[in-house]
């Protein structure tokens, strides 16, 4: 699957959003990507995750994962689907007072072979602190996935990150926006920091 069939998927979806966002890492974008909408069609997550699952695939060069650990709550779905593709269970970590842990009885045996897998990465500050939690329980981290990296390869997550698509997207500073998304009114679509 090549970036324009990745990114028709996303407008059929209506999951491609143009306006004033606010990221989950406080930058502000003008493009925003809803991968809960392009995900909440199980035969578009299963389309879009197999070629990522081929991408992991050919990147770990036959090396196989135990299981694949994603941040709650924008990995939750694409971490299932990318554990089902690679025929591998898929747990997740979410925030308790702020910080990344295991709950609901989740374990990571000592030495598993982990893949961190995300739905979109901008700075990558999400999938290190999910990275940590791995390392920190005797998981080893291989790679980490993504549907979208925003950062055009330039996050650093600490592992090689294979993405299904790469997008130069710009972000911004809350006081460094160009006049024309400083006129808009900004949205915050993400869930950090919900009450």
């Amino acid at each position: 699957m090549d970036q324009a069939q990745v990114l028709d998927e996303f407008r059929a979806a209506k999951a491609l959003l143009e306006g004033h966002f606010i990221l989950t890492s406080g930058l502000r974008s003008p493009l925003y990507l809803q991968c809960a909408r392009v995900l909440m069609d199980p035969q578009r997550a299963g389309r879009l995750c197999a070629a990522l699952a081929g991408k992991v695939r050919a990147a770990l060069g036959g090396d196989g994962v135990d299981l694949v650990v994603s941040p709650a709550m924008g990995g939750v779905v694409v971490g299932y689907e990318m554990g089902r593709q690679l025929g591998v269970p898929a747990i997740f970590v979410e925030r308790v007072d702020g910080k990344f842990a295991l709950r609901r009885g989740f374990d990571i045996p000592d030495g598993a072979r982990c893949l961190m897998v995300e739905d979109v990465v901008t700075t990558g500050l999400s999938s290190r602190e999910c990275i940590d939690v791995i390392n920190g329980l005797g998981g080893r981290v291989v790679a980490g996935a993504c549907l979208v990296d925003r950062s055009d390869g330039k996050a650093e997550i600490g592992v090689p990150l294979v993405p299904l698509v790469r997008l130069a997207v710009p972000a911004y500073a809350p006081d460094a926006l160009p006049p024309e998304l400083a006129a808009l009114p900004a949205v915050k679509p993400g869930s950090r920091g919900l009450k």
